[in-house]
């Protein structure tokens, strides 16, 4: 499954606003990463489905210290876009921008932390045994978890759990919709959405929806993991800034409700027209949820 790189900066103002007002509690991996740059090594981070980048550029920052970050995607067009967009970001907030040694990836330096950058194309379903789990202390994805598959979920867990890593997934759909002002046909099309989250989505079967963070829960318990989690809602109203994102989504909304269920057309149809009416006047929250993963001692 790819997204374009418009879609991504559109909505990246938007997870980076859910993400910090989240309550997940990060300290414990800001304590590894100081230990880290007190031992003189860099805090070593295998980002994900990283798109252009912008897991990275939020958590950065909260991490602190001396990182190494090696960000992964399957899409050639957003691991191109990836250089240009962090060096954007950098200048916006003033951070210092150059090439690494090598001369093949980047460095971002702030005054409380500096991250060394590498970026590979990658498979995530046929070439997750040859990414770099080993020596990873943070496993980190973002808006990712709920399009896999349970098989692939469950080796994703193995590759981390063998790792020693903590796991990071952040902004993983819990199945919350609500829409103001409410409509009657609201609930009908949460539940012909909620079905297509659950279609194959790429990663060899079913994708798991909202079912992704307590799957992974469960079997994260089960390895001796500590597990943290909090929500990080979408707030989409138009008089805030969010209009164009909240059409998008009422057009997104709408064509997996069709793909799921042709049948439902008439219902589809009338509900789009009657949404985009008042999207100057609505707004939507989408429930996203936040899990962190500590192995344990």
């Amino acid at each position: 499954m790819s997204f374009s790189p418009e879609w991504l900066a559109l909505r990246e103002p938007f997870d980076r606003a859910a993400r910090e007002a989240s309550s997940l509690d990060l300290q414990a991996l800001q304590a590894s990463a100081a230990q880290s740059a007190t031992n003189g090594t860099p805090y070593r981070v295998l980002d994900l489905g990283c798109g252009t980048g912008a897991n990275l550029r939020v958590l950065a920052p909260r991490l602190g210290g001396k990182q190494r970050w090696h960000l992964v995607d399957h899409d050639a067009r957003l691991l191109a876009e990836l250089p240009s967009a962090m060096t954007r970001w950098a200048e916006t907030h003033r951070l210092k921008t150059l090439p690494d040694s090598a001369g093949n990836g980047l460095v971002i330096e702030a005054p409380e932390w500096r991250a060394h950058l590498s970026w590979q194309k990658a498979d995530l379903v046929r070439q997750l045994d040859e990414l770099p789990f080993e020596g990873s202390q943070l496993v980190t994805t973002s808006a990712l978890l709920d399009l896999v598959s349970a098989s692939w979920l469950a080796a994703l867990l193995t590759k981390v759990h063998e790792a020693r890593a903590a796991l990071l997934c952040a902004l993983s759909v819990d199945g919350r919709i609500d829409w103001q002002p409410a409509m009657s046909s609201d609930a009908q099309m949460s539940r012909l959405f909620a079905a297509h989250q659950h279609s194959d989505k790429g990663f060899g079967g079913p994708a798991l929806g909202a079912d992704a963070v307590p799957r992974a829960v469960e079997r994260l318990v089960a390895l001796g993991y500590r597990c943290l989690q909090a929500g990080s809602d979408w707030e989409l109203a138009a008089p805030s800034g969010g209009a164009r994102l909240l059409v998008q989504m009422i057009d997104g909304l709408a064509d997996a409700a069709l793909r799921q269920d042709p049948g439902s057309r008439d219902l589809v149809l009338t509900w789009r027209l009657q949404r985009l009416a008042q999207a100057a006047h609505s707004s939507l929250r989408i429930g996203h949820a936040e899990l962190l993963a500590l192995p344990g001692k």
